[in-house]
């Protein structure tokens, strides 16, 4: 599978994801799973876990849920927190949340239902151009 494909599909999955189409977002990222090398192999499956639990969720199996809620917690803590441009951090502690609640006989709600958003990028802070010579300090009297 080409790139520009594989991004396509990662596309249309993360559109799913966030309209809460969980099993669909689940298919897409899962065809790119399958031909993707790591070190996204496994950030991918993390997702995909983290996907299927909320499809379980919505099919009445908490139990199927929070455990494929914990693996892909685990998985996804490898990557930082803005991996691909995602909030990955903010899906992560979202998950968390959601298997305690699970754990817990609790559920959170649809409002409370994860979407995956894109960061923006850090603005890059200029650093000051240094000196040809060290300024003098006066010390203090």
């Amino acid at each position: 599978m080409k790139s520009a494909e594989r991004q396509k599909k990662f596309e249309e999955g993360l559109a799913h994801f966030n309209a809460r189409k969980f099993f669909e977002a689940h298919e897409f990222w899962e065809e790119i799973w399958l031909v993707e090398c790591e070190p996204e192999k496994t950030f991918l499956q993390g997702l995909i876990q983290i996907t299927a639990a909320f499809h379980h969720h919505q099919r009445g199996n908490p139990e199927g849920a929070e455990l494929l809620l914990a693996s892909g917690i685990v998985k996804l803590l490898r990557f930082p927190p803005d991996h691909r441009g995602l909030s990955i951090g903010a899906l992560r502690e979202n998950a968390k949340r959601w298997a305690r609640a699970l754990g817990t006989g609790r559920d959170l709600g649809v409002r409370m239902l994860p979407k995956l958003y894109r960061v923006r990028p850090r603005a890059k802070t200029k650093l000051a151009k240094p000196s040809k010579r060290p300024r003098r300090v006066k010390a203090p009297r």
